[in-house]
């Protein structure tokens, strides 16, 4: 699975990514992460608001930082 925390690296998109790892590391999935901060392929992918959870390249949740429990729910 791979999962894209798209933003530009502010702490709610630091936020973000930790809470997908401690998500996907709980539910005992195989992953890749990849932090995307690159401002013109975030607004590419249709994102006006960060941060931005990617799943398998499709935009999942995007302008807030859900609970981890949110998170799980998503992957699997």
């Amino acid at each position: 699975m791979k999962i894209e925390i798209l933003g530009t690296g502010c702490p709610k998109c630091n936020l973000l990514e930790a809470t997908a790892k401690a998500a996907a590391n709980k539910i005992g999935v195989a992953y890749e992460i990849e932090h995307v901060r690159d401002i013109n392929d975030i607004m590419r992918r249709g994102v006006m608001m960060t941060p931005a959870l990617a799943v398998n390249g499709k935009v999942v949740l995007a302008g807030r930082v859900p609970k981890e429990s949110e998170v799980s729910a998503i992957l699997t």
